[in-house]
């Protein structure tokens, strides 16, 4: 009887060591989400946020920490990969922080929150017509020897200039108030460049350019006192319309819809089929109209940037 007392005190004192261990207690399986996506174009429609999580169960979606309206309890799907997606509409473009929270249909099993997704959300790299449409582009200057020589050709459009070279820019536009005209030097008042760090305004001239005709203006890079600030060149082009008593205005008509060799398309009963289109008509305003201000700042990321860097020395 002793043996047997004995035994069963060394049994019970291995069971409570194990639970003490924590051997004996059984833990909730840990869950897992994964979000990806959330790339977009602002003011495009919804962007999709994809949730992947480790079982069944609804994720909640979270932007800079408050939950993003329509996405507080999206559902998984019923079976492996178990994937939620969060119908996104971002207020503003620009960089975002998303997080997400799952919670599994599993009381056994955890929570868990996401990852952390940094995306930005992007706008057109043209900006908005206003009404005056703006292309710039930056070419290296002829006249560049040695190491400021061009690689290939002097007019290539590139965006890294390096100190001591001269850079152009070429600018054109048009007008949507005139009918989308050419702005050159009879309808613009103003076309210049403003370059941060440099006080005056480069002033933009219209001209022919081997059988072109486009404005430009020219930065001069070198030791002070030519521009000699190197890494990103923040500018921004403008061009401002000349005051105008006339303007085009976009309209419709019915113009009749003709075949390849130029005869009428008619219906089953013989009548000639039109089609509406779209064409300027010119109409007189009093007092003058205003001319449109149009400005160009680019939106590209850094590395498209125009940039100034260091010449490489001879070794």
């Amino acid at each position: 009887m002793k043996v047997t007392q004995s035994r069963k005190l060394v049994v019970t004192a291995l069971i409570s060591g194990l639970l003490s261990l924590g051997m004996g207690t059984a833990h909730a399986a840990e869950s897992t989400l994964i979000l990806s996506g959330g790339n977009g174009v602002y003011n495009l429609g919804p962007i999709a946020i994809n949730g992947t999580a480790s079982s069944a169960g609804v994720v909640k979606y979270m932007l800079d920490g408050k939950v993003i309206a329509g996405c507080e309890a999206v559902a998984t799907t019923a079976a492996t990969p178990f994937t939620a997606k969060c119908a996104w509409v971002p207020a503003a473009a620009g960089p975002a922080v998303l997080t997400g929270e799952f919670t599994p249909t599993d009381s056994a099993l955890t929570k868990a929150t996401s990852n952390t997704l940094k995306v930005t959300i992007g706008v057109p790299v043209q900006g908005v017509v206003s009404p005056i449409h703006i292309y710039v582009d930056t070419i290296l200057a002829t006249g560049s020897t040695g190491t400021l020589a061009p690689r290939f050709n002097g007019c290539a459009i590139m965006n890294e200039f390096l100190l001591g070279q001269t850079i152009v820019f070429r600018v054109y536009a048009n007008n949507a108030d005139q009918g989308g005209a050419v702005m050159d030097s009879s309808n613009t008042s103003k076309a210049y460049v403003e370059v941060a760090g440099i006080k005056d305004p480069i002033a933009l001239a219209y001209g022919n350019h081997s059988g072109v005709a486009f404005w430009t203006g020219v930065l001069k890079t070198g030791a002070a006192p030519l521009y000699s600030t190197l890494g990103v060149i923040n500018y921004k082009v403008t061009l401002v319309a000349k005051d105008s008593d006339t303007m085009k205005v976009l309209s419709t008509k019915l113009a009749a819809n003709k075949n390849a060799d130029g005869t009428r398309v008619v219906d089953a009963s013989g009548k000639a089929v039109y089609d509406r289109v779209t064409y300027y008509r010119t109409v007189q305003v009093s007092p003058a109209l205003k001319g449109a201000t149009g400005t160009w700042s680019s939106n590209f990321t850094a590395n498209s940037q125009l940039s100034l860097f260091a010449a490489p020395t001879a070794k």
